[in-house]
């Protein structure tokens, strides 16, 4: 099974989905991983961008990401950019990997550049393509700081779906978590270790185990 996973950040990926990853790679899936933007000038110095490019291909190694895809959009400022380039980026990618299963970040978020990310994904992956393009499945993820922090309407609401126990791989998530100097926090703020595993201690007891993750299904065919 082929697998992609398409941020706007790099660190979302383990935020929201990093349990599920490991637990693909046990099961010898292929991962391949977009992310959408990069740390820019002025708001970052250089040696804060090349930090925050050392740590994506640490937790690429990590994972075991067969290629990732640094698509190189100035972040924080997707909103700004023409929407017909991010479509393109991502349409590329995803007709070369053909993937089974797409999971994206979530577009109800408090984050701008989440927004235009998802609406770019839906773009690409309207349902009468999926079959051309392989996708057989496509969730989005929640995101600590950026999905709890949006308001609670029914338009942004992050509504989970599915959930899939990563009670085997917690602490290895949150290992990795801890590689993204640039971007990791201390307890009890929501990017710190603690809050991750209590998120994830509150999903697995959704559904009567240990450790999950939640997802919410957007398509599925087949």
């Amino acid at each position: 099974m082929r697998v992609l996973v398409i941020c706007a950040h790099p660190d979302e990926e383990t935020l929201g989905v990093g349990g599920t990853l490991l637990k693909h790679r046990s099961q010898r899936d292929e991962l391949y991983w977009i992310i959408v933007t990069r740390a820019h000038q002025p708001k970052w110095s250089e040696k804060v961008i090349e930090e925050k490019d050392a740590e994506i291909e640490r937790v690429a190694e990590a994972y075991g990401i067969k290629k990732y895809f640094p698509l190189k959009f100035p972040a924080a400022l997707l909103d700004g950019v023409p929407f017909d380039e991010i479509i393109k980026k991502i349409d590329d990618v995803v007709a070369a990997v053909k993937p089974d299963v797409v999971y994206v970040v979530n577009g109800g978020d408090i984050h701008t550049d989440h927004h235009a990310v998802f609406r770019a994904v839906l773009s690409v992956l309207k349902p009468f393509r999926l079959k051309d393009l392989g996708v057989k499945r496509v969730l989005t993820f929640e995101s600590l700081s950026s999905t709890e922090a949006s308001p609670h309407v029914i338009a942004g609401a992050f509504s989970p779906t599915v959930f899939i126990d990563i009670t085997g791989y917690i602490d290895k998530k949150i290992e990795i978590m801890e590689y993204y100097k640039t971007e990791s926090q201390e307890d009890p703020l929501p990017r710190g270790p603690g809050a991750i595993r209590a998120l994830a201690r509150f999903r697995g007891a959704t559904i009567g185990v240990d450790y999950a993750e939640a997802f919410m299904l957007l398509y599925t065919i087949g």
